[in-house]
């Protein structure tokens, strides 16, 4: 099991790659830089908690763990 630092610190550099990503999406889209940056904001902001959330759920399942022995 991960610490949940770790946890938060995998959730952030995602949601800035896809920050970044989205962003440039949005703006290729809209042509409206403002348009974009805020579309990419309230996508990373609502990314960030729910990727926290499945994370911290998936930590607890067992499916597919495989324990190492020494």
């Amino acid at each position: 099991m991960e610490s949940k630092l770790r946890t938060i610190a995998k959730a952030i550099t995602w949601q800035a790659l896809g920050l970044a990503v989205t962003g440039a999406l949005a703006w290729f889209h809209t042509g409206n830089m403002v348009t974009a940056l805020s579309f990419a904001l309230s996508t990373a902001a609502s990314g960030l908690a729910f990727f926290f959330v499945h994370e911290r759920i998936w930590a607890r399942v067992r499916w597919g763990v495989v324990e190492r022995h020494a």
